[in-house]
């Protein structure tokens, strides 16, 4: 008969290969998502919300529109000559 190794019994190795393997398999699972959960915030996602509600609600309290027309100024800018 085929053996796991956990007893000499074949019940008793049948049952605690199972138990073993179904605590594993939950504890990498349970393991597994907390890892996940607890991560860094992965390509600066979460910060990069969060400023940019910052940046709307100190432009909303200005008076500011959202998005200006001319993002950069013009006068500062050195286009090439036009043909």
């Amino acid at each position: 008969p085929d053996s796991h190794g956990f007893s000499e019994d074949p019940a008793a190795d049948a049952l605690n290969m199972r138990a073993t393997f179904v605590a594993g398999i939950s504890i990498a699972i349970v393991l597994g998502s907390v890892f996940l959960h607890y991560l860094p915030d992965y390509g600066l996602q979460q910060w990069a919300r969060r400023e940019a509600e910052r940046q709307i609600r100190a432009r909303e309290a200005q008076g500011l529109p959202l998005v200006t027309p001319q993002y950069y100024d013009p006068a500062r800018l050195s286009l090439p000559p036009t043909v």
